[in-house]
């Protein structure tokens, strides 16, 4: 049986209905709800986006046997993949990590003052990381791949430097989990540890989409320049 995967000649709407998760992805591309029975290829075009991009992002997210080929990879707009990080990093920060930091304060206020102090120290060193993760790749890596898309790259760097010290961020979020999972009290608050819970495992399976997307697409694309930058 052949496997399927999403295609920009399907309905946009089909796609959500076939995996909810993908209405996350909308604001990302600059999509919004409200396009009827149109295609993914028809919003793409009148969003200006790359239907080839959005499908292949919807794919990873959608789809855990799914890889994108070299072929797929040719096609990629490197700009438009940049666009996606990023506004995928101010969602991180600006959305998912406030609503779990705000059920985390709820959770914490009302336990004892060892559990707070250790919840809110934990969360706080993991934002760090993250912000101190994202602001290497604003600031270095992508910079870098619109340059050398410019033939202008940065002398003295390259993509494998961020392949080799590209981290997990979602490590912690699993440390966080146990936490909650396995020493907080069972007997208080247990519908906010359920709804907390519940978030930290659906931004710890997007932030691994995340850096699938990043080692998988975007350094392929990036090595692919580099060496054709230094024909």
């Amino acid at each position: 049986m052949d496997t399927f995967l999403f295609t920009p000649q399907m309905k946009l709407a089909d796609l959500i209905h076939t995996d909810y998760k993908l209405l996350l992805l909308l604001p990302r591309f600059g999509l919004n709800l409200g396009f009827g029975e149109k295609s993914v290829q028809e919003c793409c075009k009148q969003n200006g986006i790359s239907d080839t991009l959005f499908t292949m992002i919807c794919n990873v997210y959608a789809f855990s046997y799914y890889l994108p080929g070299e072929k797929e990879l040719n096609q990629v707009d490197i700009k438009q993949l940049i666009l996606y990080l990023q506004r995928s990093h101010s969602y991180y920060l600006n959305n998912r990590i406030q609503i779990i930091q705000h059920q985390l304060t709820t959770i914490s206020e009302k336990g004892a003052v060892k559990q707070r102090h250790i919840l809110d120290r934990f969360f706080e060193e993991y934002k760090k990381e993250v912000v101190k993760h994202f602001e290497y790749e604003e600031n270095t890596v992508f910079p870098y791949v619109l340059n050398i898309e410019q033939d202008a790259a940065k002398a003295g760097y390259s993509i494998e430097s961020f392949e080799e010290n590209h981290t997990n961020i979602e490590e912690k979020l699993n440390d966080l989990k146990n936490i909650i999972i396995k020493y907080l009290p069972g007997t208080e608050l247990l519908s906010e540890k359920t709804d907390i819970l519940f978030n930290i495992f659906s931004l710890e399976e997007d932030l691994n989409k995340h850096a699938l997307i990043e080692d998988k697409i975007l350094i392929p694309l990036v090595q692919k320049q580099e060496r054709h930058h230094d024909k």
